[in-house]
């Protein structure tokens, strides 16, 4: 019976240190609409009905710390007030978010800036330092500190040990 448990206990040991190691991914992005998105990617088409661009090609977006690159990104723009202002960025495609030393990749995420959160979804890997996790989707509420991984979770970590 000891024996059987023993497995248990050290799966719960490995998130308790997995969790007091890790970080939650980008915390120190800003919220509200961007000031200042710089994007470069092969191709730009824009929508004036929908008030949409995509940019696709290579897509490589900058905001302060944060880059994002992906084979696509839509702008999404305020429906109210700054004429221009970012609201959220839609990627898909070999989406890759980094940030300092985290850095996440997905199939497709949606960053809301205003709102604070980003939610990365298909075959999410984030990386912190040598700490790794992955599962089908990540959510980020930047403004509460929290993230939460669903989906078949599965955890590398390195102890602090030798």
């Amino acid at each position: 019976m000891k024996l059987a448990l023993l497995p248990v206990v050290f799966s719960l040991f490995a998130t308790m240190v997995f969790a007091q190691g890790a970080q939650v991914p980008f915390g120190e992005l800003g919220t509200g609409e961007a000031r200042q998105v710089e994007i470069a990617a092969d191709s730009l088409s824009i929508d004036q009905a929908t008030k949409s661009a995509v940019f696709a090609g290579n897509v490589v977006a900058g905001m302060g710390e944060l880059r994002l690159s992906a084979d696509q990104v839509e702008v999404i723009y305020a429906s109210e007030g700054a004429a221009g202002a970012i609201t959220a960025l839609r990627a898909s495609g070999n989406v890759v978010f980094v940030s300092g030393s985290d850095s996440a990749r997905a199939d497709s995420a949606i960053y809301h800036l205003v709102e604070g959160n980003v939610l990365m979804e298909g075959n999410v890997i984030l990386t912190q330092g040598q700490n790794a996790l992955s599962g089908q989707r990540l959510r980020i509420d930047i403004n509460s500190g929290t993230a939460r991984m669903e989906g078949r979770v599965q955890t590398i970590f390195q102890t602090q040990g030798n």
